[in-house]
C-alpha cells in the first residue's frame, strides 16, 4: 500500500516525499548546482592564465574527464531510486558503513556550495546594482542575506515550482549569454570585430612553453564547472520513472553543459583575441562576460548579463540546499529516525527539519567570513574549493561501488566498460592532487578541513555501530519497494 500510495504521490509513513516531478524538473536540479552561467562568468580566466590562447581544448576534455566520472551515477541511479544519492549508491553496493560516509562527504559537499553561491549571488548583485546605477553603495553580504532568505522561502515549498524556478532561471540567463555569444561570432565572421579579431584554429594548439603537466591542470578547472552534475540523483524518490528519467537527467546534464560550455569558451576566447595582448585581457578580468558585453554591444547587455550570473548563482544556491536536504534527510530518516531532521512538512512535501539545519549553516558561513574581512571572491571561492575535495571523495567512492555492482557483482556488465569508472576514478584523483598539491595559503589549510569533515563522520560511524546496522537494514528494504 506504501508503494502505491507513493506512486499516485501522497506521503507516505506520516509525511514523506512525494513522486511528482517529471524528467525537466530533475534534470533542472543538475543544472541549477552547475550554474553553467556563474560558471562562465568566472571560471574561464583561471584557465587562460594557465595556457592562454587554448583554454577551449582544456574544457574538451574536462568534459571528457566527466563523462567518465558520471558513468557511475548512470548506471547506479538506473538501478537505485533514493533521496540519499550517492550515500544509497555505495551504501548498498559497497556496505552501510562506507555509505554513510559517502553521504557525509556529499552533504559536507552541498553545505560549503550553498554558502558559497549565495556568497557569488552577492557578488554578481554587486556588478549589477553598482553597473546599474541601481545601488552604487551595494554590499555582498546584504545581497546575499537576502538570497539566503529567498532561498528558504522557495525550498520550503512545493519541489515542482523548486525546479520549474530552476529552469526557467538557468533558461533566461543561458539565453543572455548565447545572444552575447552569437552577436560575437557574427561580427568575427563579419570581420567587424573589436581589435580586428577572427577565428583561427589556434586554439587547439598548446602555446610554446606550456608542459602537458600545465594543460592537464587546467583540464581540472574546467571540470569543476561540472560539479554538482549529479545532483538530480536526490530526486530519486521524488521523480516519476526514476530509473529512467534519472539516468538521463545526470547523463544529459553534463553532456548538454559541456557543448554550451564549449561554445561560450570559444567565443570567450575569440572574442578578446588569441595574441598576446586578448590573452593577457582574458587573464586578468574580473568579469570576462560583462567586459564583453560592453565591448562587443553595450552597457545594456553587460548589465542584463550581471544580473543573469546573480540569478544563476541563485539557482545554484537553491539547488544545493535542495539537494542537500534531501542528502541530509535521506541518511537521518535510516540512521535516527526519531530525529527532527527527518520532519517533513505536510503541506508541500519539503523536508523542513534538514532545510532548516542547512540554510543555517549556509548563513553562519557567510556572517563567519564577512566578519573575518573575507570579499566577495573568497568568499566564493573558500568554500567552494571545500566542497569540491569533499564532492571528489563522494565521486570516487561512487564509481569503485559501480565497479564492484557491475563487473564484480551478479550484473556483469561487458568487462571492456569497466574502463569507464576506472579513468573517471584517476581523473578525479588527479583532480585531488592538483588541489592539494602546491596549493597557496589558505588553500593549503582546505584539504585539512575537509579531511576534519571526514574523520567526524568516520567516528559517528565507529561510536555508533548500531547505526551503520539500521542503515543497512533500512536501505535493503527501501530499495527493495523502490
Amino acid at each position: 500500500m506504501a508503494v502505491e500510495a507513493e506512486a499516485r504521490g501522497e506521503p507516505v509513513e506520516g509525511g514523506g516525499l512525494r513522486r511528482e516531478l517529471r524528467f525537466w524538473e530533475a534534470i533542472a536540479l543538475s543544472l541549477a548546482i552547475m550554474a553553467p552561467t556563474a560558471a562562465m562568468a568566472l571560471n574561464g580566466v583561471g584557465v587562460a592564465g594557465l595556457i592562454g590562447r587554448a583554454v577551449p581544448l582544456a574544457f574538451i576534455f574536462a568534459t571528457i574527464g566527466v563523462v567518465f566520472v558520471s558513468y557511475a551515477f548512470w548506471r547506479l541511479s538506473g538501478a537505485y531510486s533514493h533521496a540519499g544519492s550517492v550515500y544509497a549508491f555505495t551504501g548498498v553496493t559497497l556496505g552501510p558503513q562506507i555509505g554513510f560516509f559517502a553521504g557525509w562527504a556529499l552533504f559536507g559537499t552541498y553545505l560549503a556550495f550553498t554558502a558559497a553561491s549565495t556568497a557569488e549571488a552577492g557578488l554578481f548583485g554587486v556588478d549589477f546594482f553598482q553597473g546599474s546605477g541601481i545601488w552604487n553603495s551595494a554590499d555582498w553580504i546584504v545581497i546575499a542575506l537576502v538570497a539566503a532568505a529567498l532561498i528558504a522561502l522557495v525550498a520550503y515549498g512545493d519541489v515542482r515550482r523548486a525546479t520549474r524556478a530552476l529552469l526557467t532561471i538557468e533558461g533566461i540567463s543561458v539565453t543572455l549569454i548565447l545572444v552575447l555569444v552569437a552577436i560575437i561570432f557574427v561580427k568575427l565572421i563579419a570581420g567587424t570585430a573589436p581589435g580586428n579579431q577572427g577565428f583561427t584554429a589556434d586554439i587547439f594548439s598548446v602555446p610554446p612553453g606550456v608542459s602537458v603537466s600545465t594543460v592537464a591542470t587546467a583540464a581540472v578547472f574546467g571540470f569543476l564547472s561540472f560539479a554538482g552534475f549529479e545532483g538530480a540523483a536526490a530526486l530519486g524518490e521524488e521523480t516519476a520513472e526514476p530509473r529512467r528519467n534519472i539516468p538521463r537527467a545526470v547523463f544529459l546534464a553534463p553532456l548538454s553543459m559541456g557543448i554550451f560550455y564549449f561554445i561560450c569558451i570559444l567565443a570567450q576566447t575569440l572574442g578578446f583575441g588569441t595574441n598576446e595582448a586578448g590573452v593577457m585581457a582574458f587573464a586578468s578580468s574580473s568579469s570576462p562576460l560583462g567586459d564583453l558585453s560592453k565591448t562587443y554591444v553595450g552597457t545594456g547587455l553587460e548589465d542584463a548579463i550581471d544580473l543573469g550570473a546573480t540569478i544563476s548563482a541563485f539557482a545554484s544556491a537553491l539547488g544545493t540546499a535542495t539537494a542537500g536536504t534531501r542528502v541530509l534527510y535521506a541518511i537521518s530518516r535510516d540512521s535516527v529516525p526519531s530525529s527532527p531532521l527527518t520532519r517533513v512538512s505536510a503541506r508541500s512535501g519539503a523536508p523542513v527539519g534538514a532545510l532548516a539545519l542547512v540554510m543555517a549553516v549556509g548563513v553562519a558561513g557567510l556572517i563567519g567570513q564577512r566578519i573575518a574581512g573575507t570579499n566577495a571572491v573568497n568568499a566564493f571561492f573558500y568554500p567552494g574549493t571545500i566542497g569540491v575535495l569533499s564532492l571528489m571523495v563522494a565521486y570516487i567512492a561512487t564509481n569503485l561501488g559501480a565497479i564492484k555492482h557491475l563487473f564484480l557483482d551478479a550484473i556483469r556488465r561487458p568487462v571492456w566498460q569497466i574502463v569507464f569508472p576506472v579513468v573517471g576514478i584517476a581523473f578525479l584523483c588527479f583532480t585531488i592532487y592538483k588541489n592539494v598539491h602546491g596549493a597557496a595559503a589558505p588553500y593549503d589549510r582546505f584539504p585539512w578541513y575537509v579531511l576534519a569533515w571526514l574523520v567526524v563522520g568516520g567516528l559517528i560511524i565507529l561510536a555508533a555501530p548500531g547505526v551503520a546496522k539500521r542503515v543497512g537494514e533500512r536501505l535493503t528494504r527501501e530499495l527493495e519497494t523502490r
